[in-house]
This record gives C-alpha cells, structure tokens and sequence, in this order.
C-alpha cells in the first residue's frame, strides 16, 4: 500500500508546477468565451421565446472555432506592432485577443435579442472569433512552455481551468440571471445583461495571467532558415517586396501541412478522420442541452446549482483523473475510455427524457456526464499537442483542433431540426449510436498510424523521477 501511496504522491506532484498552474487559469480564459455563444446563449435566446430551430442555426456561429486554422499562421509567424514588441508573440497575440474579447461580450451585454437579433449576433460571431484566437495562442503557448513529458499534466490542467470556465459561464450566468430577475417564471432582460457584464470582467483572469507569465522560447530556426532560402531564390523572379511576401505565406501557411504529412505520411489521413469525429457525440448533444432543461420544466436557479455543486466537482475530478489515467496508462487507451463514457453518458440523458422532471437524476446525469468530458478531453488535448512540431505548434494545433470542430459543429446545427420532427429521447439515442464508431477508428489509428508520443507513461514517468530543470518557464 505504502509503495502504491507513493506512486500517487509522485503522479499528483506534477500539478503544483508553476507551468501547470498557469495553463489552469490560462485554460479558465479560454474556456470562459465558448459557453457565452454556444449553451448559455442557447438558453437566453429560448428563454426570450426564439424558437428551437432558430437556435440551432444560431449555433453555427460556433464554426469560427472549425475555420481557425485559416488565421494561425498569423500567430505563428507574425509580430503584432506594439504588443509583439512589449510581450513578445505569444503573450502579445495573447492579451490582444482577451482585450477584443471583454469588447465583445460587454457588445452582447448590451443586446436585446427580441428587438434585434442581428445586433446580438454580430458580437457574438466577434465573440467567436477572438476566442478562437485565443485558443490558436494558448495551445501554442502550452506546447511550446513544456517538453512532451509534461503535455499530459498541462493537458490535465488546461482542461480543469477550461471545464470550470464552462461551468461559470453557465451555471455561473444562470445563477447571476436568477438573482437578478424578477421571477424564475418570467423573461427579464436586465438579468441576462447583468450576466454577461460579469463574464466580461471574468476575463480579467486571462489577462492577469498573460502579464504576469513569461515568454516561451520557441524553435523557429529552420523556420527562418527555410523562408530565407526561398526569399532569395524568389528574389531572381520578381521584386523583392514581392518575393519577401511569397516567401513568407509559403513558411507561414504551407510548411506546417508539408511537414505534418511528411512526418505522418498517408496514416495522416486517418488520423484526421478520428480527430474530425472524436467528439461528435459531445458535441451533438451539447448544443440542445440547456434547451432540453427548459423543456423539462427545471428553472434557471436548479440548473445553475446542479451544474455549480455536482457538475464542477465532477469535472474537476474528471479532468485530474484524466491526467493521472495518461500518466499511467498512455493516450490510446485513455483516450479509448473517453470516447466510450462521453457515448454512454448519452443515453442517460435519453432516461431523463423518459423520466421528465427529476431533480436528484438530473444531478447524477450531469455528473457523470462532466466526469467523463473531463477524462476524454484531457485525453485529446494531449493527443492533439504530441501531433506537432516545434516553431509549428499553433498553426498544427489549430487545423487539428480545428478539424475536430467542424463536422460536429455542423452536423449539430441541425440538431433543432431532429428534435423537432423526432423528440429528445430519439435525439440523444442517436446521440450516442454516433459515438460509437470512433472507437474503431481509435484502434485503427493505434495500429497504423503510430507515433513516438504514444507511451506518455514513461515520459511522464521520467519527468516525475528526475529533477532536471525545464529549458523555459511560463
């Protein structure tokens, strides 16, 4: 027993590295803008009487998630006048997209969606795209603060601080909407304002973290090298601005697809279609959640509680749970696990439809929900961030990340749709029966498509047993 106390000690020691810490409230930054355009204002915009189909269609602005690839080469390769120069490119691109965030949503606090829809909509596709933003540079900021032993308790974290981010723009916003309207029963304005001015200055979080962080090295010599090369070459052919430019958008944009599939070859391809599927499932079915429990008849302040209490517990274990499993046992296998909760969790909420209106089910479905979300994505996270190459990491990491969006973004737009012509329990059974396919293509990849940062066991063993001093701090 002692040595198996041990070994715990060892595995959860990780969690106090300031690296660790930081990508936690980096993680609560990025996660704090997704739920404000994506359940939470599913739930504002059906409390104010827009109907389900509308909803769903609403929820494509969710795809500028899907699309970020188009960008990241921005931030991988471009210097932003005046914050590049005070923080460097990470942190710069970093703090610029969490000022345009606190922007827009103060834009969609000040948003009637009954007198004008197109107005609320507007900001929150600005929301949308500088969150995404966001992301592009703190995947990459993760990636490049730390070796890969260490992805995996980064990965753990980044998935905490995001996960309870989610759960403060939901059930926190839920909460704040509750106590300042007047009744449960009646649809105020004012109250879903109020909400999103809180989340506004929640992002205070990132933007404290991002200054007081300190700037990642990152390997971008054969970067440079290569962009040089081609500059001169080019030069011979055409003007020199023009040559420099060319030059450029061929590094930025072309060398980080040319190597993914160089290192990767054709077992690329099938890597891609799991990353594109692995979180259908969750994805599906998120969009119509908080639709599902106004329909069920649970108010504003049950859902905010459930979510608050049970919901963030869970996620938290779930998600520390997931980083000690990777630790262990390795991505594949974990990451197989994931995948199998997040499609049975699925069915539980297909029993609440049964049920209808039941307080003590609806807490345990949602914790066992977030319990499995927490281990799946703190899977995938690490699997996405062992895929990368230095001086590459965050436009890599954004087409990856990317992929993973797009086909279940748009498959779920349509989600209103289903529920409409079929109900809730046939919506989230089908929910589930979609999940389960993914764990074919989890062992198809595992067999074919292998990479050196399978075994994140050992190198998180290694980590944890030695005591050499990383290359950079955060």
């Amino acid at each position: 027993m002692s040595v198996t106390l041990s070994h715990v000690k060892d595995a959860l020691s990780i969690y106090c590295h300031k690296r660790v810490l930081i990508l936690l409230l980096l993680g609560f930054s990025a996660g704090l803008p997704l739920m404000l355009v994506f359940s939470t204002l599913s739930f504002w915009l059906r409390e104010a009487g827009i109907d389900r189909t509308a909803i769903g269609y609403f929820s494509w602005i969710a795809l500028a998630y899907a699309i970020k690839w188009a960008w990241s080469p921005l931030v991988d390769r471009l210097s932003l006048p005046f914050f590049t120069r005070l923080l460097g490119r990470r942190r710069g691109w970093m703090l610029f997209a969490q000022l345009i965030l606190v922007i827009a949503i103060l834009g969609m606090s000040q948003s009637d969606p009954v007198q004008d829809l197109e107005r609320l909509a507007l900001f929150a596709l600005m929301v949308a795209f500088a969150s995404a933003t966001q992301d592009i540079v703190i995947d990459a900021f993760r990636i490049d603060s730390a070796p890969i032993k260490m992805q995996a308790a980064l990965a753990a974290a980044y998935q905490v601080g995001y996960r309870s981010a989610m759960i403060v723009a939901t059930a926190g916003a839920l909460t704040i909407a509750a106590w300042v309207g007047p009744s449960s029963q009646v649809y105020d304005l004012a109250s879903w304002q109020t909400a999103y001015l809180v989340m506004a200055a929640l992002m205070s979080v990132g933007i404290i973290t991002t200054l007081m962080s300190k700037e990642p090295q990152v390997e971008t010599k054969d970067a440079d090298a290569k962009e040089a090369e081609l500059k001169i070459a080019l030069a011979k052919h055409h003007h020199r601005v023009v040559a420099a430019a060319l030059s450029w958008i061929y590094t930025a944009s072309i060398l980080p697809f040319i190597d993914f599939f160089k290192r990767y070859g054709y077992s690329a391809f099938l890597i891609l279609l799991l990353i594109s599927c692995y979180r259908i499932s969750d994805i599906v079915m998120g969009i119509m959640a908080n639709v599902f429990y106004v329909d069920m008849g649970f108010s504003k302040a049950e859902i905010a509680a459930i979510s608050k209490v049970y919901g963030l517990i869970m996620t938290l274990v779930g998600a520390g749970a997931g980083g000690v499993l990777l630790a262990r046992y390795g991505t594949m296998k974990i990451l197989f696990l994931g995948a199998l909760m997040v499609a049975l969790t699925n069915l539980l909420f297909a029993y609440q439809a049964m049920v209808g209106y039941d307080v003590n089910l609806l807490t345990a479905v949602i914790s066992i929900d977030n319990f499995s979300a927490g281990i799946a994505t703190a899977a995938f996270i690490a699997y996405l961030s062992s895929l990368t190459s230095s001086g590459y990491s965050a436009t890599q990491y954004a087409l990856l990340s990317s992929i993973m969006l797009l086909f279940p973004k748009f498959i779920a737009g349509f989600s209103g749709a289903y529920i409409d012509a079929f109900g809730y329990i046939n919506f989230f059974v089908a929910a589930s029966v979609i999940g389960f396919p993914v764990l074919g293509l989890i062992v198809l990849v595992q067999k074919f498509a292998p990479h050196p940062s399978d075994d994140l066991s050992a190198a998180q063993a290694s980590a944890e047993q030695t005591s050499v001093a990383p290359k950079t701090e955060p």
